[in-house]
């Protein structure tokens, strides 16, 4: 399986290993916070420090899987000051939002975080203990998505890449995973098909339908969405499970196409120096070319990593996004 998967481009590498280099990495469970903080609700504000999120009981175990893991690629003390390497626009008033959404789900008492692995899977492979789906919920027995953040495959962006597009997409009445996954593009899009196999597996008790999902991602979260919709769950480990209806890419530069592509549509910035729009513009010609539906928005002097775009040319793309999706529910 490694021809698909080539060498990650020498830009990543490059920033990964600079973001590694100076102080060394850390991880974010040694930060020497104080254990046993319980923060209120009122605490949560752009001047809440984003240890104290980590290490809230109330976010035991999984607390610490909200930021990256490996905190080399965060910077900031608080919500406010939180800043991830190859991010641009990250929104502060959306960090603190989905901080205090994470918080009131505790405490009306329900389950939003999955492990997609068991005990013995994770004793295995001790990475798989910094995996798992956190669960944005919609309206019950409404259409569900996944979504993956991007990181260059060095870590999990998903403060800023895929906890608000899953948010957002909770807001409209879909049900809405953003998943948590082990960095390298093989373990990624291992994760993302175990998630696709829990999501059909536990369909019935979360009370959701998996008939026409989406997968949603930015950067290399993009590509995790392209390679399973292309490739399939078979391919990675996990049995045959349905094909989404969409494939939502943000900002990569992906330009093989199979001829077997879901439904896609793209978006990217021409300031972007990591993803080209020429590339992404041309993977989605040559989509269209084999008669499957594909759109591309791009934005005019946007960088690399622009989330949700707000206050930004690019604002509202999330919902053209979801109209190509049920565009696509609505053909088969």
């Amino acid at each position: 399986m490694k021809y698909l998967f080539p060498v990650l481009c020498s830009l990543f590498l490059s920033l990964a290993c600079t973001a590694q280099t100076g102080g060394g990495v850390k991880s974010a469970g040694n930060t020497g916070a104080a254990q046993g903080i319980r923060m209120n609700l009122d605490d949560i504000t752009a001047q809440t420090a984003i240890e104290n999120v980590i290490f809230d009981t109330d976010f035991s175990p999984w607390g610490r899987l909200i930021f990256p893991a490996d905190s080399g690629y965060r910077s900031g003390t608080t919500l406010g000051s939180l800043r991830l390497t190859w991010y641009s626009h990250i929104d502060a008033a959306k960090t603190v939002e989905i901080v205090r959404y994470f918080k009131n789900q505790t405490l009306r008492g329900g389950q939003f975080f999955f492990d997609i692995y068991t005990e013995e899977e994770k004793r295995l492979d001790p990475r798989k203990r910094n995996t798992g789906l956190f669960f944005f919920r919609g309206k019950k027995g409404a259409k569900s998505a996944i979504c993956s953040a991007g990181g260059g495959f060095a870590y999990v962006g998903a403060m800023h890449d895929s906890f608000p597009h899953a948010l957002e997409l909770s807001k409209h009445g879909y049900n809405a995973f953003a998943l948590i996954y082990r960095p390298g593009s093989q373990t990624a899009c291992e994760d993302l098909a175990r998630a696709i196999a829990f999501m059909h597996e536990y369909a019935a008790e979360l009370q959701i339908d998996t008939a026409d999902y989406s997968l949603w991602g930015g950067s290399a979260g993009a590509r995790m969405a392209a390679w399973l919709g292309s490739l399939g769950t078979e391919r990675f480990g996990e049995k045959v499970y349905p094909r989404p209806a969409a494939v939502i890419m943000q900002y990569t530069g992906l330009s093989e196409v199979y001829g077997n592509e879901p439904p896609t549509y793209a978006c990217v910035g021409t300031a972007d120096g990591i993803a080209s729009f020429r590339v992404m513009e041309d993977r989605i010609r040559r989509i269209k070319s084999n008669g499957t539906d594909a759109e591309i928005e791009i934005f005019e002097g946007l960088p690399h990593g622009f989330g949700l775009g707000t206050g930004t040319v690019a604002e509202g793309w999330i919902d053209n996004a979801m109209k190509f999706w049920e565009r696509n529910i609505q053909k088969r």
